[in-house]
Order: structure tokens, then C-alpha cells, then sequence
């Protein structure tokens, strides 16, 4: 039978072929690969080629997870991952133009910036390249022209943690923006503030952790009011506990995302709790999706994005999720 290619349209979708997936990309365990005797199933040796681009700031562990489930993906379906990243706008835009001038099969990229990248996911659209968004620009994808997305709403991600805060009693939360622009990030400090009014929001520069540590520092000494920090990536709330203790602030911690460090923490009582969008389910669905799409014009989602998130840890489930955190996968 043959395959759909490239420049096929978007066919139907398959409940079935969520639900497998789902089953399939929610632990660390490296899936088997079969062989592909071309009857448009899923698994084997595809021989396509996916491009990812994020924006990724180095050093940010995040991303290892983003990687870690796109390529155990690429794994299991036989394709050839080429990954790259910048943070700047521009160049990831010219990142996914140098894919698109590649002749790649499918390209997978994050949304941070949308406006900045619509052109550039116009050009692939031209080119009969399927492009799918990840992990940020949940409400703008579907303008740009992308087919599907996968990541947490983040808009609702902020709200829950900001009712939390509320519950636990919260007036004075600080929301921690480690990079300028990013839509994701801002929706989520705005879903807290819409919990709870009296969230102030610091730009810090997440590239630089001395930096981010003394911002925090000096924030924390001028306003002892503040009574919990909200940070947006793990990184950035270790950095927050540095800077908590070199204030002496009281303040409680939550952060969204995770590592090995922040799970130990939390696991200590350092971090209350983690806004978890599931990084490793998000890099592992966005290749799946575009192998499905070639091979068998599947459309995943249904014209609606495909939620990784927001999934809460803490002290409740914190000893079942650690070990996957120290294995790279959540």
C-alpha cells in the first residue's frame, strides 16, 4: 500500500491512535521498534527525515526532555531527527528556513514568538512541508498555519497554581519571566494574577543564573511583603532558593516544570509544588504526529491542540514521579 507523502492533505484522525500513543509516551521505557511492511501502521524503519527547532536557551534543562522524547520517537519510527534551537526570534526563523530549504519531510517547532515565525510557517506551508507547534503558542498555532500542537494550556496552568496559592492563603505572589517575549510564560503569570490580583511580575535574565539570583535577591530584600515566588522553569527556582536564603525571605516556592534538583527539592519540602507540562510527552508527540500524518494522513487532536499539561506534582505523588525526573523523562 502505498504511504502519503509530504505534500498529501490532512486526512481524518484515530481515537485508537491517540490512546496508543498516550500509552506509549508516558514512561522512560524505549519502545520496540517493528518492522514497517508499509500497510500504514505505525512503527519500523520510515526513513523520514523531521526537523525540530526550539528556542531553546542553552543550558536549560528543559529542553533535554523535549529532546530525549523526540528522539526516542524518531527511535521508534525509523525517522532521522535533526534538532536545532536559538532563542532569538530571528533565528529560529532562519532555522526553520534552512529545514524548509533542506527538503526536509516534517517540521516540529515551538511558538514562542508566533508573529515573529508566521512567516516562516508560511514558507513551509508553501513548500507542502507539514509543519506541527510545541510547547508554546497553544492559542496563536492555528493563525500561523501550523496542523496540530501539543503542550500544557498554560493560560489554565497559571489560574490552578494561582488558586492554590489563594487557598494556602497567597496575597503577594512574585511571577519569575525569564525571557522577554515569550507568550507562554506571560500567559502563565497571567493566569496567577487572575487567581490572585496582588501578583507582581521581574523580568530576569533566565540566560544568566548569577544574574537571576542577585534580581531575586534584591527584589526579596526591598519587598518582604511577598510571600510566594512563582517561577517558570526549574532552573530558574533553584536559583530562587539561592536567593531566598541569601535574603532571608520567607516566602514560599512553587515553580513550573522540573529536573532532577527541583524534584528533590520538593521531595525535601524546599519546592511546595511543580506545574509539570510534561516536556518529554510534548517532544515525543510532536514527531509522532508528523509520521503519522505522512504515513497514514493522520490528524491528531481534531482541529483542537493536544494537552500535555498542566499535571501538578507534589509531596503526593512526588516519590512515584522522581525517579522518572533523575531518568530524563519527566
Amino acid at each position: 500500500m502505498a504511504t502519503i507523502t509530504p505534500r498529501k492533505l490532512l486526512g481524518a484522525g484515530a481515537l485508537a491512535t491517540v490512546l496508543a500513543l498516550t500509552a506509549c509516551s508516558g514512561g522512560g521505557a524505549p519502545q520496540q521498534n517493528t518492522a514497517d511492511d508499509g500497510s500504514g501502521g505505525g512503527g519500523g524503519d520510515s526513513g523520514y527525515v523531521i526537523s525540530m527547532v526550539t528556542h531553546e536557551t542553552p543550558g536549560d534543562t528543559f529542553w533535554d526532555k523535549i529532546r530525549a522524547g523526540a528522539e526516542q520517537a524518531a527511535k521508534d519510527v525509523g525517522a532521522t531527527l535533526q534538532y536545532s534551537n536559538d532563542p532569538a526570534a530571528d533565528k529560529q526563523a532562519q532555522l526553520i528556513q534552512t529545514a524548509i530549504d533542506s527538503d526536509v519531510d516534517g517540521i516540529a517547532t515551538t511558538l514562542a514568538t508566533p508573529d515573529a515565525l508566521a512567516a516562516s510557517v508560511q514558507a513551509a506551508a508553501d513548500a507542502g512541508i507539514p509543519l506541527v507547534g510545541f510547547n508554546s503558542g497553544i492559542d496563536q498555532y492555528q493563525d500561523v498555519g501550523a496542523l496540530m500542537y501539543f503542550g500544557s494550556d498554560e493560560t489554565l496552568a497559571g489560574q490552578t497554581a494561582g488558586e492554590r496559592i489563594a487557598e494556602a492563603g497567597g496575597a503577594h505572589p512574585l511571577c519569575v519571566i525569564q525571557a522577554a517575549g515569550s507568550v507562554a510564560l506571560e500567559a502563565r503569570c497571567a493566569g496567577v494574577k487572575s487567581a490572585v490580583p496582588g501578583t507582581e511580575n521581574i523580568q530576569v535574565n533566565g540566560a544568566d543564573d548569577s544574574a537571576v539570583v542577585a534580581s531575586l535577591q534584591a527584589k526579596l530584600q526591598q519587598d518582604p511583603s511577598i510571600d510566594y515566588i512563582v517561577t517558570l522553569g526549574a532552573p530558574i527556582a533553584l536559583d530562587a532558593l539561592k536567593a531566598m536564603e541569601q535574603s532571608g525571605s520567607e516566602a514560599k516556592l512553587i515553580t513550573f516544570d522540573l529536573n532532577a534538583d527541583a524534584a528533590q527539592a520538593i521531595k525535601d519540602g524546599q519546592i511546595e509544588f511543580s506545574i509539570d507540562q510534561q516536556p518529554y510527552v510534548q517532544g515525543y508527540m510532536a514527531v509522532t504526529s508528523l509520521y503519522l500524518y505522512l504515513k497514514n494522513g493522520n490528524d491528531i487532536g481534531g482541529g483542537k491542540p493536544v494537552l500535555t499539561g498542566p499535571s501538578f506534582v507534589d509531596e503526593s505523588n512526588i516519590d512515584t514521579i522522581l525517579p522518572f525526573a533523575e531518568n530524563n523523562t519527566r
